[in-house]
């Protein structure tokens, strides 16, 4: 749960990010703080929606990346719908966010995987070196 709130949060901060950068780009002077909960729902929908997908097994992996993305996507659409985002932001600048944040979110995961690798070698190690010592006495 610890890792899901942190993942969330972790999302939503960089969706905050490109979309001030976007905007920043696009002369926009500030940010509404309701902006910044709309961005939060979208995150917690689209992290258990992934989670939901993931639960699938998917074989090929650009398929998998399209579904992710294209969920990511309508997810985006359906929320700038209802909070009337596309008064200030393109639907394609959407889009470009769904990528680049499923991008950062792609690379958190291989960040996390390859801690989680090392964990498992170090408490394998200090397993192995256990049996070892209790094998000498």
């Amino acid at each position: 749960m610890k890792e899901k709130i942190i993942r969330i949060a972790a999302t939503t901060g960089a969706a905050l990010i490109v979309l001030a950068v976007i905007g920043t780009l696009h002369g926009a002077k500030y940010l509404y703080i309701s902006s910044i909960f709309e961005t939060l729902g979208a995150v917690i929908v689209i992290d258990l929606g992934l989670a939901l997908i993931r639960k699938i097994e998917i074989r090929y992996f650009l398929l998998e990346i399209f579904i992710d993305i294209s969920f990511i996507i309508a997810v985006l659409i359906i929320f700038g719908a209802v909070f009337d985002w596309y008064a200030f932001t393109p639907i394609w600048i959407l889009v470009i966010m769904a990528v680049l944040i499923y991008l950062f979110g792609f690379f958190v995961r291989i960040i996390n995987i390859h801690a989680d690798i090392k964990t498992i070698n170090v408490l394998a190690a200090k397993a192995r070196k256990e049996k070892t010592e209790k094998e000498k006495q």
